[in-house]
């Protein structure tokens, strides 16, 4: 075994001797001469054989070798163009409207009427009636009374209303009409608690009949058209002390707009005759109000100037201003506004009736002249339910009208002047919420100070007066309503004769009434209703001595047809 190893390292190592003089055999060296100048040629020769792997080079392959030559077939393709257009898709095509399932026409009422009645003996009935949804000619009527009764002596009111209206609507114009009787009945029934009434209380009552016609040009989207309007007002008015009041108005006005400006020319002329036992009074009044306006890059100015003319018991003529601006501050959010303006302010027995129901008789009429109404404030929308809307201003009155107990009869109010020059300084802000369409939120808020010409304090004039109103909507069968109203404190004139007259100035407290009401609907046609006022109870007055209503209700049904 031994010697047959020896025999096989022999072998290998004559071999490798054999090999390596073999190929040193390959190279050809030549010399150079002796005596040339050309250096010695070297040639090498390589012998490209094909590999053959031996035992000892197996150890590098980590992993056995695919040994097969697979040769990739490559088909020879063919093809074909066809003469035809690409038609191609990429462009934008004309989106085709789905047609709607035919929704049926929602049937509308045209006419209601409603009954309800309350704890305070209170009665109350209204009929409503019209042509229907017409555009071009609306006609209807509504009658409406009402009565309630408090618990104090003679503490009545009642009211009843009828009216009738029509509308047509033209290609151009509109015209309109309406004719009204309204009654208002109550009492004299506030008495200084501390006297004893010698007589039972004496009644009021008011009548107005009034009649308006009106005609407008419709609205068009061409900002060069000429613009007008007319309307005609007449009444005739009086109360149970024979007091009578006769009045026609006729007003108008027309503007032609030019580009980005409007020049438009207002006037109206007011002929009112008042008759009592002790006064016979004219008081006319013309006016003209000529004005030039312009709107554009968010900017609205008008200026202006009043001419008032008065004539029969007061003759006076004024030349007051009448300029207006607006500025877009952010654009269809807020707008920032001012003025300065002045005006004759009508004073008329038929709005001295409704504001204080408990007037005496002979009472001198008088207008209200408004030298100065500077005012500035920001409006506008916060989003598309929101809108606000805040404003301070100062007025220059004379004659300022107000309130005061007569001396002789304090349940009865008489009409006095302040003679000179008030100012008013007083702030007014407004808020309408509506969430969506189930909450709908409404709030004003309005504060004034008086500093006095002759008298000593604003009769009857509060500091600053609160109101809001909550509609909600829960759902298609049920709806509720809350309104409240705050009316700050105010002072009162009385005279007490000890054995001379002597002015005695009485204040009157603040106050707060609060009111709700819910609607269930039974059906489309048919609801019932329930409604609180006076929540609190609370028995406050607004003239001295008359307490109003206490805590009522007030319930019933309507029907839609």
């Amino acid at each position: 075994m031994k010697f047959k190893k020896l025999y096989i390292i022999a072998f290998l190592f004559i071999f490798f001797v054999f090999s390596w003089f073999n190929t040193r055999a390959q190279v050809k060296k030549e010399e150079p001469k002796k005596g040339s100048e050309k250096p010695a040629l070297t040639e090498e020769i390589e012998i490209v054989r094909p590999y053959k792997p031996i035992l000892a080079e197996a150890v590098k392959i980590r992993r056995s070798p695919d040994l097969n030559d697979n040769k990739l077939f490559k088909p020879v393709l063919s093809y074909t163009i066809l003469d035809k257009k690409l038609d191609l898709n990429s462009n934008i095509k004309e989106l085709q409207a789905q047609k709607l399932a035919d929704n049926q026409k929602t049937v509308l009422s045209n006419n209601y009427f409603k009954i309800g009645v309350g704890n305070l003996n209170t009665g109350l009935g209204e009929v409503y009636v019209n042509t229907g949804q017409d555009e071009a000619l609306q006609a209807g009527m509504f009658i409406k009374h009402i009565a309630q009764q408090g618990s104090l002596n003679k503490q009545q009111f009642s009211e009843q209303e009828i009216s009738g209206f029509g509308r047509s609507i033209g290609t151009k114009q509109t015209y309109a009409g309406k004719v009204s009787y309204n009654r208002r009945s109550s009492f004299f029934y506030g008495f200084d608690p501390l006297f004893k009434p010698s007589s039972e209380p004496s009644k009021q009552r008011f009548n107005l009949i009034e009649a308006e016609g009106e005609l407008v040009s419709n609205y068009t989207e061409d900002p060069n058209i000429t613009n007008y309007a007319v309307k005609l007002n007449a009444y005739s008015f009086g109360n149970i002390g024979k007091a009578r009041e006769n009045s026609f108005l006729i007003n108008g006005f027309v503007n032609q707009g030019l580009g980005n400006f409007t020049i438009g020319f207002g006037a109206s002329a007011d002929y009112t005759a008042v008759k009592d036992s002790l006064f016979d009074i004219r008081n006319n009044i013309l006016k003209a109000n000529p004005f030039i306006e312009y709107q554009g890059n968010g900017i609205k100015l008008n200026l202006g100037f009043n001419l008032v003319n008065q004539f029969g018991n007061q003759n006076r003529f004024n030349i007051l201003p009448a300029i207006s601006a607006e500025f877009n501050i952010a654009e269809e959010y807020a707008i920032l506004f001012g003025g300065l303006n002045g005006d004759v302010l009508k004073t008329s027995i038929k709005d001295l009736s409704k504001e204080n129901p408990f007037l005496g008789k002979d009472y001198l009429i008088k207008n209200t002249l408004q030298k100065m109404n500077l005012y500035g404030g920001v409006k506008g929308n916060a989003g598309a339910g929101f809108g606000f809307k805040a404003m301070a201003y100062l007025k220059r009155i004379e004659n300022l009208q107000l309130f005061v107990n007569d001396p002789f009869q304090v349940n009865r109010f008489n009409v006095i002047y302040d003679e000179g020059v008030s100012d008013i300084l007083g702030f007014e802000g407004e808020i309408i919420f509506k969430a969506s369409d189930v909450i709908d939120i409404s709030g004003k808020a309005e504060a004034a100070s008086y500093k006095m010409a002759t008298e000593k304090y604003a009769w009857f004039k509060p500091g600053i007066r609160l109101s809001s109103n909550l509609r909600a909507k829960v759902n298609s069968k049920i709806s509720l309503d809350a309104e409240v109203f705050i009316n700050g404190e105010s002072r009162a004139r009385t005279v007490n004769f000890t054995p001379l007259p002597v002015e005695n100035f009485i204040s009157i407290n603040s106050f707060a009434d609060l009111s709700a009401g819910a609607e269930y609907r039974i059906n489309p046609k048919i609801g019932v209703y329930l409604k609180a006022n006076n929540i609190f109870g609370k028995s406050y007055q607004q003239y001295l001595y008359y307490q109003k209503l206490g805590f009522n209700i007030l319930g019933g049904f309507n029907y839609s047809f």
